[in-house]
């Protein structure tokens, strides 16, 4: 994993990084540049993280502070482009973000995810890199689509 950088995400970071959500399905590829533009402004608190290989931007993370909270973040998106997977990069995200928020005075990190079998491989990932599931709310999502909640404190 030496052949990456983790950082800040930068605005020249959003062609590469429409490519890896739009390779992910993780949400429609479009809504990226809105999504990220009031973070690059300031404009809202929240943590976006490129991962960096080869130069090129192959996946982020994303995490915002849970609203009437006293410093509790939510990790909203945490992609790698598939051609990526299965080096670390995504635990290695994950910890970066961990870390910047830990040093920050942050104290809880939460993911929510769906309760499917599609997303069964999601749920091993949160556990194996020391997150316990908190919650599941039955047909949060649709119907037959549970919301489960992980938890990590910082």
């Amino acid at each position: 994993m030496t052949d990456m950088t983790l950082r800040p995400t930068e605005r020249g970071d959003l062609a590469a990084l429409e490519q890896v959500v739009q390779a992910t399905g993780l949400f429609p590829s479009e809504m990226l540049a809105e999504m990220l533009a009031p973070a690059l402004t300031g404009e809202r608190a929240a943590l976006w993280l490129s991962c960096v290989v080869a130069g090129a931007p192959v996946g982020l993370s994303y995490a915002e502070p849970e609203a009437l909270t006293d410093g509790t973040w939510n990790l909203r998106a945490l992609a790698v482009h598939p051609t990526q997977h299965g080096a670390g990069r995504g635990a290695a995200l994950v910890r970066a973000t961990e870390d910047h928020l830990r040093a920050a005075g942050q104290r809880l990190l939460i993911v929510e995810t769906s309760g499917t079998e599609a997303f069964a491989s999601v749920r091993r990932f949160y556990g194996k890199i020391g997150y316990s599931e908190e919650a599941r709310i039955a047909g949060f999502w649709a119907a037959g689509d549970d919301k489960v909640i992980f938890r990590k404190t910082l």
